[in-house]
């Protein structure tokens, strides 16, 4: 477990450096998500919770594209969303969780969801976050989105998704085993 830590936040000089101009630069490119909001605050909050850069970079290199959509007052911590215009490429072919992995016989994927965001140090989207990004954009219009699943739900073996087809965000509902290489899930991370 300590091994798997000090991996887990040691990012080199220069990943530190890269991931803060790719994370400016997408501040600045997107400022809809995030207005009224100044990139040199969220710089200071970054610099000041570095543990949390692994995470981010883990959003980033597997295709998430965080970026700042909101601040809460209440905790002062930025929010990050996975803002890739589809779902995260490096997080697709999934199914939901651990318990879904394992009750499948045959053609298992690699990995789940719900581990993959815990691995990361992230949440993974609820469905009212999931509408809360919708609002910033249009996401999802080619591929899904696993989102967190009421417990009695996944109790009965069901999972939930999202996508945004004719203009619409929709909620679907899946075997919670089942996965497809144009479903992924979006995560979130506070700092």
């Amino acid at each position: 477990m300590t091994n798997k830590i000090s991996i887990k936040n040691d990012l080199s000089p220069e990943q530190h450096e890269g991931l803060f101009r790719t994370l400016k630069v997408r501040f600045e490119k997107n400022m809809k998500h995030h207005k009224d909001l100044e990139w040199i605050n969220v710089q200071a909050k970054l610099e000041a919770n570095t543990e949390k850069l692994w995470s981010l970079n883990g959003m980033e290199i597997t295709g998430g594209e965080p970026d700042v959509v909101g601040y809460d007052e209440k905790t002062d911590e930025y929010i990050f969303y996975d803002c890739s215009v589809e779902s995260p490429k490096g997080r697709r072919s999934v199914c939901y969780d651990h318990e879904a992995l394992e009750s499948r016989k045959e053609h298992k994927p690699e990995k789940n969801a719900i581990d993959m965001a815990a691995a990361m140090g992230i949440e993974i989207l609820t469905e009212e976050q999931y509408r809360e990004l919708q609002k910033l954009g249009n996401f999802d219009m080619k591929t899904s989105s696993w989102v967190k699943t009421p417990d009695n739900i996944r109790k009965l073996g069901g999972a939930l998704f999202c996508d945004r087809r004719y203009d619409t965000v929709f909620v679907y509902h899946n075997g919670a085993e089942s996965y497809y290489a144009a479903r992924g899930f979006r995560g979130s991370l506070r700092i």
